[in-house]
């Protein structure tokens, strides 16, 4: 058990990646705080299926307030926060379209949550890391950064500025020994994947597959042990590091 005694905030955490990732560190004996702006019933239950404790809370990452209250409840749930993972994302609700036609509101939405809403929660997060000595910042980014997707711009620069939001923040909080990591997945077979390409879902899929040295779609499984590994003590002088979970289509 990995993480035993350790808690961990997981944002967007009520269905795909998120649930997967909460279901994955409670069976390694995190605690785990699933936050999202839907309903988290389903996490809950696979959580708890899994043996785990789980606080859900109702969390608008956007909103700097509803981050700080959702940090207060953790502390006062389970006395501690270890980790953090910023998987909460506009994603499917994208539209796809030519730079200059994307609707000004849809851009200013992309940013506001996929970046804004990463610097909301890991604020809320990092006085209680400092207090328990240390932590990890997982903030998942994607390969639509890492190899530059066109005709979703606003979603694109988005995972592109996590990136750098990663460096920066491990630099700063290196001194408090929290560790701040990034993830870039490949296309993962989700429900927000089957909107993001709507009808063209199986052609974005089979290209994708093609460009890849391991050539089958990545499935949220497989993210798991990436981020075991990031938030646990084996990756203790691990940070500022983008690890890319694509099946060899970008190789750094």
């Amino acid at each position: 058990m990995k993480l035993q005694g350790k808690t961990i905030v997981v944002t967007g955490a009520a269905r795909g990646i998120g649930q997967e990732y909460a279901v994955a560190l409670a069976t390694e004996g995190a605690s785990i705080v699933a936050c999202d702006v839907s309903d988290c019933t389903e996490t809950v239950q696979r959580v708890e299926a899994a043996g785990g404790q789980v606080l859900a809370l109702k969390v608008d990452v956007a909103d700097a307030a509803s981050t700080q209250a959702m940090a207060g409840q953790a502390i006062e749930r389970f006395g501690r926060i270890d980790g953090l993972i910023n998987n909460a994302a506009l994603y499917g609700q994208l539209k796809s379209s030519k730079f200059e036609q994307i609707p000004e509101s849809e851009w200013d939405a992309a940013m506001t949550v996929n970046v804004k809403g990463i610097w909301n929660a890991s604020k809320a997060v990092v006085p209680a890391m400092r207090e328990a000595g240390g932590g990890s910042i997982v903030n998942i980014t994607s390969l639509a950064a890492t190899y530059g997707m066109p005709f979703r711009l606003h979603y694109t620069t988005s995972k592109a500025a996590v990136i750098g939001m990663t460096r920066g923040m491990a630099r700063e909080l290196g001194k408090d020994l929290i560790r701040v990591n990034a993830v870039a997945p490949a296309a993962v077979m989700t429900e927000g994947t089957q909107a993001f390409f709507a009808g063209k879902v199986e052609k974005a899929l089979d290209a994708i597959k093609g460009s890849q040295a391991i050539q089958r779609n990545l499935v949220p499984a497989d993210l798991a042990g990436t981020i075991l590994y990031l938030v646990s003590d084996a990756s203790c002088f691990v940070t500022g590091q983008t690890l890319s979970v694509d099946g060899g289509t970008v190789m750094h």
